[in-house]
């Protein structure tokens, strides 16, 4: 892994909204608007690049009869690299991934 990775605007986006609070692939797709085909390489390309962790849920997706989710958070390399992001992406820190939108 190189010490420097540059971010499109995407994946910066995607990095800020999984660091305030969306965890999983459909959450992340309903905060940024983004679609499904743009997300999930995104979220293979983070989590190759260390800059996010991943871990598939446990057995509850059955229990709720749903498809288990796995579920993103971001490692320190990724804390640092989307604060380096924010300056070259300044809006993406408008962005709240708080629940006051829903």
């Amino acid at each position: 892994m190189k010490d420097e990775v540059k971010l499109t605007h995407t994946s910066a986006l995607v990095l800020k909204v999984i660091s305030g609070g969306c965890n999983y692939g459909f959450d992340i797709m309903e905060r940024t608007g983004l679609q499904s085909g743009t997300v999930y390489p995104i979220l293979r390309r983070l989590e190759e690049s260390g800059l996010i962790l991943a871990q598939w849920e446990p057995e509850a997706a059955q229990q709720l009869q749903r498809p288990q989710r796995r579920y993103y958070k971001l490692s320190r390399v990724g804390e640092r690299t989307l604060a380096k992001a924010a300056q070259r992406y300044p809006l993406i820190q408008n962005l709240t991934a708080g629940e006051e939108k829903r």
